[in-house]
């Protein structure tokens, strides 16, 4: 028999999240209310004890016309990935939302594949062999993840797409960049920065960068030079409502699941970044800077502040989120790849996003569709 499974309430979702050390930030209750264009549902599991054991937040997409829906479950759900029995948890899920009018399910297990560490990545950087990342020998597997890669083919998913020129693809990153935090003191974590990190740092001291936390209030602030940095990065940017709305969500189930940094340097804002924290996971979420005085280094100065206060709030990761999958030179990418690689940390690999086809017909048109926009 197969878990049950049943809508939950917000609070009960919570409630297992609360519980846990650590999950998405995209899979607690609040993230639903961020995405108004999509309709939140909290599903939980239980074991014949009635005693919840997995959740998951489910966002369905309507498609025109149709009464049909796309539901997509970003880096989630919180399950027990390892189960020997996983299609005892995910066949109740495909039946409940095939039920529901759902003709296709996006998901993206929380699973890491493989780790390089920094001065792997430094290597492969300056290998002019080295293409991808990917390609690259790890410096760890987890070979439990190979084992349900292979148990989500054997029962009918797809791994989605993600041959992205620079890595990155229309949902959440394969690869990220983490710093582990656990059984380290800030004094070691900066040890393991390289020397380019420390002497940043150190020049943003000496040079007078305050970083202070902002408020709602300071996301225009902040919102000026994403646009700039938009434009420089070439990527398109968000409306400021955006950035206003997940404020306003998250704070709402957790005052200290989002924070703002402002690196300020003669009274004026030239770095900032928004920092989310759920259990002991932490991430930089968004980064934002201008290219003025850039010699006094403000991005350094913004990251070790939020390392810190990381630190401080008994983070055992530090998530500095996607990193390009490309090593060439040629990648506007690279440069933040090597920004993040300075800290020390990982590069991890995550088993990706994950399609099934309720619908076989109506999935390929959405996929058609999606692709001529």
């Amino acid at each position: 028999m197969g878990y049950r499974l049943k809508t939950i309430t917000r609070e009960e979702h919570l409630a297992f999240v609360r519980a846990r050390p650590s999950a998405s930030h995209m899979q607690v209750p609040s993230w639903g209310d961020v995405k108004p264009d999509w309709r939140a549902e909290s599903l939980g599991w239980f074991d014949e004890q009635g005693r919840i054991t997995g959740a998951g937040l489910v966002l369905h997409r309507p498609v025109p016309k149709i009464k049909r829906y796309l539901a997509y479950l970003p880096e989630g759900p919180v399950i027990d990935w390892y189960a020997a029995d996983l299609e005892r948890w995910l066949e109740p899920m495909l039946d409940h939302l095939k039920s529901q009018g759902v003709f296709s399910v996006k998901m993206g297990p929380p699973v890491v594949a493989r780790r390089w560490e920094a001065e792997a990545v430094k290597a492969a950087i300056a290998d002019p062999e080295a293409r991808r990342l990917r390609d690259v020998e790890p410096t760890s597997v987890e070979p439990r993840a190979l084992e349900v890669a292979d148990r989500l083919r054997r029962m009918g998913w797809q791994r989605g797409e993600d041959d992205a020129e620079d890595g990155f693809t229309a949902g959440q990153p394969r690869y990220v960049f983490q710093v582990p935090f656990a059984g380290r003191s800030l004094e070691e974590i900066q040890q393991g920065f390289n020397q380019q990190w420390r002497r940043n740092i150190k020049k943003a001291e000496k040079a007078g960068v305050k970083v202070v936390r902002g408020e709602y209030e300071d996301l225009p602030a902040f919102y000026e030079l994403y646009l700039e940095t938009a434009q420089r990065d070439r990527f398109i940017p968000r409306p400021l409502a955006y950035f206003q709305r997940m404020w306003t969500a998250l704070a709402a189930e957790d005052p200290d699941r989002m924070r703002l940094y402002l690196a300020h340097h003669d009274g004026e804002v030239l770095s900032a970044a928004t920092m989310l924290t759920v259990g002991e996971h932490i991430w930089y979420s968004y980064g934002a800077s201008t290219s003025r005085k850039r010699e006094v280094q403000p991005n350094n100065a913004v990251q070790w502040r939020m390392m810190s206060d990381a630190h401080e709030l008994g983070a055992s990761v530090y998530d500095l989120r996607g990193i390009t999958d490309t090593l060439s030179e040629s990648n506007h990418l690279l440069g933040l790849l090597r920004f993040k690689a300075g800290t020390g940390g990982q590069a991890a690999e995550y088993l990706g996003e994950w399609d099934f086809p309720l619908n076989k017909l109506l999935h390929k048109a959405f996929d058609f569709y999606m692709s001529r926009r």
